[in-house]
């Protein structure tokens, strides 16, 4: 079999983004006070991106012969992204800290993805991860600054 390791890295994308992108939702229906107006409409262009990352993905891994992950009890065993319950309890600020939280994950996740499709040798696959590490770190940068703080993508 080839690319054994990129196609782990691929499917355990699938179970991260989309956890990340239940992530956003619950960010876009629990958001309150200042900024609401700005940023509720945001979060659909946020869900957008990634639900759109996930489609790449998990097309690209059935291409090469993979079986993406397609349950909601698949994605839930397997994500390493942490949700919280659906409460108010949350500031939007902190609610926004969570997902840079989420965003870094997904970020290291694709460098890991650059790295072993380097060594599998495939490029294509690579070329995809480097394009959707971008976007993500570009992300960070935007919330990071929405918070008021540095992106901090090389630290």
């Amino acid at each position: 079999m080839k690319y054994t390791k990129t196609k782990a890295v691929l499917n355990q994308l699938v179970a991260d983004l989309s956890q990340m992108s239940m992530i956003i939702h619950q960010t876009h229906w629990y958001m309150r006070g200042p900024n609401f107006l700005k940023l509720h409409p945001l979060m659909d262009d946020f869900m957008e991106e990634i639900d759109s990352q996930l489609d790449v993905i998990s097309e690209r891994l059935i291409a090469l012969d993979g079986s993406p992950y397609s349950t909601l009890k698949e994605m839930a065993e397997n994500t390493k992204i942490q949700d919280w319950p659906g409460e108010w309890d949350k500031t939007t600020p902190e609610r926004l800290a969570h997902l840079v939280d989420g965003y870094r994950y997904l970020e290291d996740l694709y460098q890991h993805g650059i790295e072993v499709s380097d060594v599998e040798k495939d490029f294509s696959t690579q070329d995809i991860f480097i394009g959707l590490k971008t976007a993500i770190e570009k992300k960070i940068w935007m919330i990071q600054a929405e918070l008021g703080s540095a992106p901090e993508v090389d630290e």
